[in-house]
């Protein structure tokens, strides 16, 4: 998958050493650490990103689950449960993030 944010093609420019050990690391866990799903992986890190209020990863986390299969009506979902736990303005952020990107 290509680079979401231009800021992150610039970091992976300037520090590849300490990008391929992050990514490695965010392999290893994202795939090795657990019994989930690959669908609830993503759906897991989008509610993170977006509860952290991580504009940029919760872009990222959307594309790489849509790109993984998971349907924006499961997306949506993930962040309407946002609502009663993360609290409303929170959920807005994030669905705003989310009607921004074209699926």
């Amino acid at each position: 998958m290509k680079d979401v944010h231009k800021i992150f093609s610039e970091f992976k420019k300037e520090f590849p050493e300490i990008h391929e050990k992050h990514s490695a690391l965010g392999e290893a866990v994202h795939q090795k650490g657990g019994p989930l799903s690959e669908k609830t992986r993503w759906l897991i890190k989008i509610a993170i990103s977006a509860t952290g209020n991580h504009k940029r990863a919760l872009e990222t986390h959307i594309h790489r689950a849509s790109a993984a299969g998971v349907s924006e009506e499961d997306i949506k979902h993930a962040l309407l449960l946002l609502i009663p736990t993360a609290g409303f303005p929170t959920f807005m952020k994030s669905y705003a993030v989310l009607k921004s990107i074209k699926l």
